[in-house]
C-alpha cells in the first residue's frame, strides 16, 4: 500500500503537474493538501495543454478519484470553471470521482479584494502575491472567521458568519479605499456556489482513511515549493501555507504513519516568479536562455518567471525539511545548448562559507554564491526514454545533483511532452 508525498523542492514551477500525470495511473487516489487557485499545474497531452488551479492533475485519469482536502483554500469560481472546462475536455463525467473537503475554507470575494489593496498599497516592499485571496483566506482560518465548505450548503450557517465578520472587513476595506461587501450578493453567490459543488463536498478525511484502509495507494499533492513554505521559505516572501511534506498530514487528515515515501520534484535549473531573494538568479543569455527555452512564463499569472543556475544549498535544505527520498529531475532538455554549467554548492555570507539557507531574507540577499562547473552539452534530448541515449555531460550532471542533494534521482523529464520522461527506477 504505498502511500506518497510529491512535493516542489524550490520556489514552485518545477513541473509537478506533469510528473503526477505520469504517476497516477499506479495510484487510485490523488490528494491535494494546501494553497489555492494560486497555483498552477500544467499538463501536456500532444497538442492539448491542461492548466488546473485546484483540481488534481490525477482528475485526468478515469480510474482515479481526486480529493481537494482541507488544507486547501477553496475558491469556488475558479473550481467551478475548473470543473466546466473538464467537462468540454470530456472528462469528469462521474461527479462523485472529485471530492471537495467540507472543511476546506472558502475564498470571497472580499479576500480578494483586500489581498490586492494590500499588495498595491505595499509599493517597492510588496512581496509579489498573485492576488488570489489565498493570504486573507488563510487569516480567517487562523484568527476563527471564515467560511468552511460545509457552511455554504447551509443558508443560515453561512448568513451567520457573514454577520460576524462582515462589519470588521468593512472597516478594513475603507481603511484601504476598497468596496463594502454587500451582504445580498454573497448570499446569492453561495447559492449558486451550493447548487453545482454540494455534489463534491463531503467528509474526504473518511474517504482517505477508507481508501487506506482497503489498500489503495494514494498520492498527495503539494502546491508551489519548498522555499514557498510558510515556515521554512524565504520569509516574508512567502505563500501562506505549509508546502513542505508535513502540511500533507495536517492538510489531509492524516498521519505520518501513513506515508511510505517523499518524492521532491526539483528543476534541472532554479527560477523564481515575483520578488524575493534569488541568490544564482542570472541576467545574462544563460538565463534568457533558460527563460525562452523553458518557455517560463507561470501558468496562475502569466508572469516571466527569473531563472538562475541549480542551487544546491537551497535543495539540500528541501531534502531535510520534507524527508525526502527520491528525486525527479525535470527540464533537463532546456539546459541543452550551453556550453558550461554551474551549480551553487555554498554560500559565502560576510566572508565566512556556510552550506545552509539563512532564515533572514536580508542576509539571503548579500550571499555570493560558490560554484562548481561542469561541462554542457549539444544536440535535442527529448527523445531520450533512457539513460543510455542521454549525453556523457548529462550523465555527470545528474549525478552531480544527486551526490550533492544526498537523494537519488529516480526520474528525469526531458521535454513538456507528457512521455517525455526517462525511468531509472519505479517510483512505486
Amino acid at each position: 500500500m504505498p502511500n506518497i508525498i510529491v512535493v516542489g523542492t524550490q520556489w514552485g514551477d518545477e513541473g509537478k503537474g506533469k510528473i503526477i500525470d505520469l504517476l497516477t495511473p499506479s495510484v487510485d487516489c490523488v490528494v491535494r493538501f494546501q494553497g489555492g487557485a494560486n497555483a498552477g499545474h500544467t499538463v501536456v497531452i500532444g497538442e492539448q495543454k491542461t492548466v488546473l488551479h485546484l483540481v488534481p492533475s490525477g482528475i485526468l485519469h478515469e480510474q482515479c478519484r481526486c480529493i481537494i482536502g482541507n488544507g486547501v483554500v477553496l475558491d469556488p469560481v475558479t473550481l467551478i470553471d475548473e470543473i466546466e472546462g473538464l467537462h468540454q475536455q470530456g472528462y469528469l463525467s462521474d461527479p462523485l470521482r472529485l471530492a471537495v473537503s467540507d472543511r476546506a475554507h472558502v475564498v470571497m470575494p472580499y479576500h480578494r479584494q483586500i489581498d490586492s489593496l494590500r499588495e498595491k498599497r505595499r509599493g517597492a516592499s510588496r512581496i509579489g502575491t498573485t492576488g488570489r485571496g489565498i493570504g486573507p483566506a488563510y487569516e480567517d482560518k487562523v484568527t476563527r472567521q471564515g467560511i468552511r465548505c460545509i457552511d455554504l450548503v447551509d443558508p443560515n450557517a453561512f448568513e451567520e458568519r457573514l454577520d460576524l465578520l462582515v462589519p470588521e472587513k468593512n472597516k478594513e476595506l475603507e481603511l484601504l479605499g476598497g468596496t463594502p461587501i454587500n451582504v445580498d450578493e454573497l448570499m446569492d453567490l453561495r447559492e449558486k456556489w451550493a447548487n453545482y459543488l454540494a455534489p463534491h463536498i463531503t467528509d474526504t478525511t473518511m474517504l482517505v482513511h477508507d481508501a487506506m484502509r482497503d489498500g489503495k495507494k494514494i498520492l498527495f499533492e503539494g502546491a508551489q515549493g519548498t522555499a514557498l513554505d510558510i515556515d521554512h521559505g524565504t520569509f516574508p516572501f512567502v505563500t501562506s501555507s505549509n508546502t513542505c511534506s508535513g502540511g500533507a498530514l495536517s492538510g489531509s487528515g492524516v498521519g505520518p504513519t501513513a506515508i511510505d515515501d517523499v518524492v521532491g520534484i526539483v528543476k534541472a535549473y532554479t527560477t523564481r516568479v515575483g520578488q524575493g531573494p534569488f541568490p544564482t538568479e542570472l541576467e545574462d543569455e544563460c538565463g534568457t536562455h533558460m527563460q525562452d527555452k523553458g518557455k517560463e512564463f507561470g501558468a496562475t499569472t502569466g508572469r516571466r518567471r527569473r531563472c538562475g543556475w541549480f542551487d544546491a544549498v537551497l535543495v539540500r535544505h528541501a531534502a531535510r525539511v520534507n524527508g525526502l527520498t527520491k528525486l525527479v529531475l525535470t527540464k533537463l532538455d532546456v539546459l541543452a545548448g550551453l556550453k558550461k554549467l554551474k551549480v551553487c554548492v555554498a554560500y559565502e555570507l560576510d566572508g565566512k562559507r556556510i552550506d545552509y539557507m539563512p532564515a533572514d531574507a536580508h542576509a539571503l540577499e548579500r550571499v555570493k554564491c560558490i560554484y562548481e562547473e561542469c561541462e554542457g552539452w549539444k544536440g535535442d534530448i527529448a527523445d531520450a526514454r533512457s539513460m543510455d541515449k542521454l549525453p556523457k555531460a548529462a550523465h555527470r550532471y545528474i549525478d552531480m545533483l544527486a551526490d550533492l542533494i544526498g537523494v537519488p534521482v529516480d526520474i528525469v523529464s526531458v521535454g513538456p511532452d507528457r512521455s517525455a520522461n526517462i525511468i531509472i527506477r519505479s517510483i512505486f
